[in-house]
């Protein structure tokens, strides 16, 4: 069973071109830090899975889980030494967004910046395409 890691929220990226890259989703330094250091402690997984779910008050909600192996229908990013496997249902979703990692001195989350996004609700939980 999969475990829940930490909280995303989500950005919607206006007038931002899509731009063709190699991989459905690009982890910035940070990130791929953050997840490095997260999986240091649990030897047992191979990799961070991101999926979405219908939740929140705008739709659609990111969730990011802890994953032993990849599933059949998982697209799998490999960057710098991270595995990153997206879910069938999020494929799509996700093409083209951007996984950061913040922290400031109230929070620390994954931040994804995804340019397919329409619209955000007001705490910036969940999102519609």
């Amino acid at each position: 069973m999969a475990s829940s890691v930490v909280r995303a929220t989500v950005r919607a990226v206006s007038k931002r071109k899509i731009q063709a890259t190699r991989a459905a989703l690009t982890l910035t330094p940070s990130a791929v830090q953050k997840i490095k250091q997260l999986l240091k402690d649990k030897p047992e997984h191979v990799g961070m899975k991101v999926g979405v779910r219908t939740r929140g008050c705008n739709g659609l909600s990111y969730t990011l889980e802890y994953t032993k192996s990849k599933g059949d229908s998982d697209e799998e990013v490999v960057q710098d030494g991270v595995r990153v496997f997206i879910e069938k249902k999020a494929q799509l979703t996700l093409l083209g967004t951007e996984m950061d990692y913040v922290e400031d001195k109230l929070s620390s989350e994954f931040v994804f910046n995804n340019p397919n996004i329409k619209g955000t609700c007001g705490c910036g939980e969940s999102f519609n395409i």
